[in-house]
């Protein structure tokens, strides 16, 4: 299996805005951290080298984003039910739009919202219950595999 760097777009946009982006969406708000977010995985999907790229979980909001990583990636959906993440996030501080009196429902609402979306630009789709890190990379590393055949049959 080939090696491919690690790229956190967060962890990109922190560094651009030189601080956290909950201090960052407190201060400024969401759309202008949408703003930032779009032109940094802009810059960062039009660089050519390969690498595996993990997104915010809203990025898929923007359409410019969506349209980006539909034609300049190949995006895995880590799908994820809403019990899932409500018990792996639960004491997570760090993200802005679950510090409301009940992020379990605002978890439902997100995930009505992006579903669709993420969907909409996946190139493949991975259901992550009841499977380890381990399976979960056999998994997206099968479905990278054929899908690489699967564009080399087309030419």
């Amino acid at each position: 299996m080939r090696q491919l760097p690690f790229l956190d777009s967060d962890h990109e946009i922190e560094r651009y805005l030189g601080c956290s982006i909950r201090e960052f969406f407190d201060r400024e708000g969401e759309a202008a951290f949408r703003e930032i977010e779009e032109r940094v995985i802009g810059e960062t999907l039009a660089d050519p080298q390969a690498r595996v790229i993990a997104t915010g979980g809203g990025s898929v909001l923007r359409p410019a984003n969506r349209a980006a990583m539909k034609t300049q990636a190949t995006v895995v959906y880590l799908h994820t039910q809403v019990d899932d993440l409500a018990r792996r996030l639960s004491r997570d501080t760090a993200r802005p739009l679950l510090q409301v009196a009940d992020p379990r429902q605002r978890l439902r609402e997100l995930y009505t919202l992006r579903d669709p979306l993420y969907r909409e630009v996946a190139h493949i789709v991975v259901d992550t219950a009841h499977k380890s890190a381990a399976m979960l990379v056999n998994l997206i590393s099968m479905q990278l595999d054929l899908s690489a055949g699967s564009r080399e049959d087309a030419k």
